[in-house]
This record gives C-alpha cells, sequence and structure tokens, in this order.
C-alpha cells in the first residue's frame, strides 16, 4: 500500500495509575476508591489488589527504557488524584513530592524524546471525596473539587505537558462503578449511573473551560475527553436490527459524545430514560458544548447488535458475536468482552469524523490473549493471537487514514506492561510485555517488536 501516515503521527502506549503504579501510601499518598474497592473481599476475581501492582512508582526508569527502546513518540499515562491532593479536596493540601516525582518523569520522557499525554482521572477518585459527600454523585462538590485538582495539575505540570486527557471512559466510571457496581465503588443502582455520568461531563467541561481562559494561551496546550466504544454493527439487514446498533452507539457513546461535541443529549436517550437522566441548563450546556479540542477514543472490539431485551443501559439491544450462520465473528480474546474485527475499527473511525468532524486520538487499542496468564514466559512472549490483532487493526488505521481520508492523529497501544485488570485482577494480560508479578522482570512479548517496526514502516518520513 502507498499511502502512509502523517509524519506527525503520534504513536506510543497508554497506561493508568492504579494500574501500575503500586506504592499507595508513598510520598503521603492517600487512598482512592480503588484501594478500598479491591481490599474488599470478593470483588476481584483472583483477590488481588493494585497494592505492588507492575511497581512502576518506584521502576519508572525501566518503563522508559522498554518506552525508548520500543521507539514511540508518546505515552499517555494518568495522574493519582490522590498523590496530588491525598485528601482530595479544594481546601485540601497539594503534595509536593507528588508534583516532583510526575514533574521528574515528565522531563525524563521529553529528554528522550517522547511526548507526555496526560491524563488526569483514570477512575481512582480520592476515598476521602467520596466518604465526605458521596464523590461523583454530588455535583456541586466534585465539580470544584475536580476542577481545583486540575488546575493544581496545569499549575504545576503544564509547562511541560502539552496534551491533557480530563476523563477516562465516563461510561465506565458510571456504569460499572454506579450501575452493575462491578468497579469501584461497587454501587448497584438504575439512577445513580445516569446522575453520575451528568456530572463528569460538567467536571470535564469546567476543567476545560479553566485550561482555555487561565493557561492555554501561556502553554499552548490542547485538551479533551477519551470516550470508549466498539464499533456496533446490525446483526442482519432486517430495519429493526439496523435500528437497534444505531440505538446502541447513541446509549454507549453519544450520550457521552452528543452533549460534548452536538450540546444536547441523543433523543432516544432522553425519550427512554425520561426524568432519571439529569438536564442540563443553559448555562451549562454553554460550558459543555465543544469542550473537547479533539475526539479521543478508547476502542477494543465489534458487536453485532439485535433489537431486544430489558437492558436500558445498553439501550435495550442485545450484543453477540455469533453471527447469524453460528460462526463466530472474531479471534475469541482472554475476556469474554473483546473479539479481534478489524473492519469495525475501520468503521467505527469513519462514523466518528462523519459524525463528530474532530482530528481523533486512538487513545487505547489491544488484545489479552486466551490464557496467556497460564504459559511460562518463554512461551508467553510468541503471542501470534496479539500480533494478528495489531495486523489487523493499524491496517484498519492506515486504510482509515489514507483512503477514507480519517484525520486520526495518534494510536495508543494498551498497553506496554501486563498490569492490574481491574476487577479481572493479574489474570488478564493486555501487555507487549511479560511482567513477573512475583519478581517483577520485564520481558518484551513478539508483538512489542511487531510495533516497534511496523509504525516507522508506516510513518511519512
Amino acid at each position: 500500500m502507498a499511502g502512509k501516515l502523517p509524519s506527525d503521527f503520534l504513536w506510543g502506549y497508554a497506561t493508568a495509575s492504579y494500574q501500575i503504579e503500586g506504592s499507595p501510601t508513598a510520598d503521603g499518598r492517600g487512598p482512592s476508591i480503588w484501594d478500598t474497592f479491591s481490599h474488599t473481599p470478593g470483588k476481584i476475581k483472583d483477590g488481588s489488589n493494585g497494592d505492588v501492582a507492575t511497581d512502576s512508582y518506584r521502576r519508572w526508569g525501566e518503563d522508559l527504557a522498554l518506552l525508548k527502546f520500543a521507539g514511540v513518540k508518546a505515552y499517555r499515562f494518568s495522574i493519582s488524584w490522590s498523590r496530588i491532593i491525598p485528601q482530595g479536596g479544594r481546601d485540601d493540601l497539594i503534595n509536593p513530592d507528588a508534583i516532583e516525582h510526575y514533574g521528574v518523569f515528565i522531563q525524563m520522557l521529553r529528554n528522550n524524546g517522547i511526548r507526555p499525554i496526560v491524563t488526569l482521572y483514570h477512575w481512582d477518585l480520592p476515598q476521602a471525596l467520596h466518604d465526605r459527600y458521596g464523590g461523583w454523585l454530588n455535583k456541586d462538590e466534585i465539580v470544584k473539587d475536580y476542577v481545583n485538582y486540575a488546575r493544581a495539575c496545569f499549575r504545576y505540570l503544564g509547562d511541560l505537558v502539552k496534551d491533557w486527557i480530563t476523563i477516562n471512559e465516563p461510561w465506565v466510571v458510571s456504569v460499572m462503578g454506579y450501575g452493575t457496581g462491578e468497579f469501584a465503588p461497587g454501587h448497584k443502582s438504575d439512577t445513580e449511573h445516569w446522575i453520575v455520568a451528568h456530572n463528569l461531563i460538567l467536571a470535564h467541561a469546567h476543567a476545560v473551560k479553566v485550561y482555555r481562559e487561565e493557561f492555554r494561551e501561556s502553554q499552548g496546550g490542547q485538551i479533551g475527553i477519551t470516550l470508549d466504544s466498539g464499533w456496533q454493527m446490525p446483526y442482519d439487514d432486517s430495519p429493526e436490527n439496523i435500528a437497534a446498533a444505531k440505538r446502541g452507539i447513541a446509549f454507549k457513546l453519544g450520550r457521552f459524545a452528543d452533549p460534548i461535541y452536538k450540546g444536547h443529549y441523543p433523543s432516544v436517550v432522553k425519550e427512554m430514560i425520561g426524568d432519571r437522566l439529569p438536564d442540563f441548563t443553559d448555562e451549562e450546556i454553554a460550558v459543555v458544548k465543544g469542550s473537547s479540542d479533539f475526539f479521543g477514543l478508547n476502542t477494543y472490539t465489534t458487536q453485532l447488535v439485535r433489537k431486544g431485551g430489558d437492558n436500558e443501559i445498553q439501550g435495550k439491544v442485545q450484543y453477540t458475536f455469533t453471527r447469524p450462520d453460528g460462526s463466530q465473528l472474531g479471534k475469541r480474546s482472554h475476556v469474554a468482552w473483546l473479539q479481534s474485527y478489524p473492519p469495525g475499527f475501520r468503521s467505527l473511525l469513519n462514523y466518528l469524523w462523519e459524525t463528530y468532524n474532530l482530528p481523533i486520538y486512538v487513545t487505547e487499542n489491544g488484545f489479552p490473549v486466551k490464557d496467556e496468564n497460564k504459559l511460562p514466559v518463554d512461551k508467553a512472549i510468541h503471542d501470534t493471537d496479539r500480533i494478528e490483532y495489531f495486523e489487523g487493526y493499524t491496517d484498519a488505521l492506515l486504510r482509515a487514514v489514507t483512503e477514507d481520508g480519517v484525520p486520526v492523529k495518534g494510536y495508543f497501544a494498551w498497553s506496554i506492561l501486563d498490569n492490574f485488570e481491574w476487577a479481572d485482577g493479574y489474570a488478564t494480560r493486555f501487555g507487549t510485555t511479560h511482567v513477573d508479578f512475583t519478581t517483577q522482570k520485564r520481558t518484551p512479548k513478539l508483538s512489542y517488536q511487531f510495533l516497534k517496526n511496523w509504525f516507522p514502516d508506516h510513518i511519512a518520513k
């Protein structure tokens, strides 16, 4: 194929603080809701927690070496809110040791030619704010406290950071934390998650407003949000399943993207949820609309969608990977929710460009090989299923850019390291580097080499 990605295309890896850092009390860090949740018996499948994870708070030099040797242009990571402000709130003390830690790490990334892409919130709310007023359920308090935290990061780190992501995957924060209860803080409710989603959008938007008004002119950066969605493909050509796929993506993606990029919730969501979906005031929507400089996308899979079922979180549609003829859509992974299907990735990128008309950064994409956790390291590093996944998805990315004209500006593989995979614990491995969690020894897999070779070959010089 003749076409190449543009010369300024950013490729790299993504991680999150609680999944890699460990050192939960080092240098004055306060607990987050994930510390509490993972230490609650029965919440994590293998009974583990993030107390050590990949020990990256201490071993960040090893991570940096892996990134440097991989040839990445950028690295997306998240800051721990309860490190920066251990008690979380706007009247609580900022922790200078945490500012210094992240400042040194960011400077070292830059010294090695790696652009820092910083996520402000990747699910680890300070436990103190959850205890004090209910955390994300309390609009009046949480928006102010989140904005105060964001302002501290802009003020102390913004001269070194030109790319900010406010919140990672508000759908997961709200639905899995306050709807199904599978993630921290473990609430189950058919009302709370709509409230939390609304408050996450407002917190994001007000942090962006502060950045644009107080910091952008002097610091010269960009800021946006990362939303998660697979492509949703009709199960067959029937009108009801075509409509179901459109409704499914409105409930998964549109109910965050439409307010942020268009200024309103999708009508299909408002009709189904009614008065449990909070309204934006005129003043609020003026802040929310247009509050992202780009479209940040985390995507892993494609689902076949058909009408039916009573799951209103999904818009009363059903997901499957089994085609009408009984075959599977793609290659199975270690987790039930993910099969590989590269054409769906290309379709999703086209849909986002046609619908929202902003440059796209693919901020996460990756594959957990089935039962890789059961293999010795010398077998685990031969991760052919992951290589096959990346071959398909990078090709779909390239075609979307060069043939379809979709302005994708960056791609971040999940992840550079096997790490703490939330409620799955350590059994689900997404890394292109194998981690022995007993010794912390890092061993690059063949997929690490694949990505290291692929991007230089497909980015214009």
